[in-house]
């Protein structure tokens, strides 16, 4: 069991989301930076899909019951055990009694907490992830505040851990290769033309050539961006018609909208883009005020990036295999 004793109001339980149900009007929901999700998971010994704590007001603390391993990904939010200052990325053990606590990190928006043996609580549709706008799933379909009480799952590996920690490279760091680093402040962000791109003038090279900046409308169904409004070369009238996480829709104001985690199932604005689905995550993490551009991307580029990624995944995974094996030849 973990007691919450302080959260802002929109840190909530995640895991990689409820695909399947967008037929019938339900969102996906589910982290807004997945690879933090699995890699904190891994590091924990869980299934990949586990839900976790995703941490997007600071501060954040809470109370650890029970003896739980736990990692702190994503956003580093400086997580301390009883003030003693932790590595993001690395997997530790706590002691009943302990207080973790996160505070503001310097520059990305979302930490992830896991728990050894997962958050025990029910699953709705295939997912443990919170709705929010349904009001289901996760903590009873709400926020989480403070002293509510979630159950742990039993830890199979709770003793297959180094004194020092378990960690790991961040992704970050060890697809800096993959993943480019802001240009004179901008982050890149690759994205596929999409079914209206050539709407626009110049198949739409107004969005492709500047540089978007997220406006504080935005939340976790979708990032509205500000700049110079672009606008289709002819009156365009559409059906309603299915959307999904990254898709970029103009409505009349001519500022986009990226569709993120809680995306609408449907919607009649032109889509100009989708943004390739192994970027998603970086988006999830720039923060409010972060400056953008659209890197015009190819289907090869994008299934490099996403082979890339699952190589990284794969390393992670069988090394962390590979250390608690030899710890528990050791034991």
């Amino acid at each position: 069991m973990i007691e919450i004793c302080e959260s802002g109001p929109f840190n909530t339980v995640q895991d990689l989301g409820r695909p399947g149900y967008r037929d019938i009007g339900v969102s996906a929901s589910g982290a807004m930076d997945p690879l933090a999700v699995r890699i904190g998971n891994i590091l924990v010994g869980n299934d990949e899909n586990a839900a976790a704590i995703e941490v997007q007001t600071f501060p954040f603390r809470l109370r650890f019951e029970q003896p739980t391993v736990f990692a702190v990904t994503g956003a580093d939010g400086n997580p301390r055990l009883d003030g003693s200052e932790l590595m993001p990325w690395c997997a530790y053990a706590a002691e009943p009694g302990q207080v973790l606590e996160l505070k503001q990190p310097p520059l990305l928006a979302r930490a992830y907490i896991s728990f050894g043996g997962g958050l025990d609580i029910p699953v709705v549709m295939g997912s443990r992830s919170t709705s929010l706008r349904g009001g289901f799933g996760g903590n009873a379909g709400r926020p989480l505040a403070k002293d509510d009480r979630i159950a742990v799952g039993e830890d199979l590996e709770i003793t297959m851990l180094p004194a020092m920690g378990l960690a790991v490279l961040e992704p970050a760091v060890a697809l800096r290769d993959v993943f480019p680093a802001p240009v004179d402040g901008a982050l890149p962000i690759r994205a596929l033309p999409a079914g209206e791109n050539d709407l626009f003038a110049g198949d739409g090279e107004a969005f492709w050539g500047q540089t978007w900046r997220i406006s504080s409308r935005s939340d976790r169904t979708g990032y509205r961006l500000s700049g110079e409004p672009i606008t289709p070369t002819a009156s365009i009238e559409m059906r309603s018609h299915g959307v999904v996480p990254g898709v970029i829709q103009v409505p009349p104001g001519g500022e986009p909208i990226v569709q993120m985690s809680d995306a609408n199932t449907a919607g009649g604005y032109p889509k100009i883009a989708g943004v390739i689905e192994c970027d998603l995550w970086r988006l999830g993490q720039a923060r409010i005020g972060a400056r953008l551009k659209f890197i015009r991307s190819t289907h090869a580029q994008a299934r490099a990036v996403e082979q890339a990624v699952a190589r990284y995944v794969d390393d992670v995974r069988e090394t962390c295999g590979l250390v608690k094996r030899a710890l528990k030849a050791m034991a």
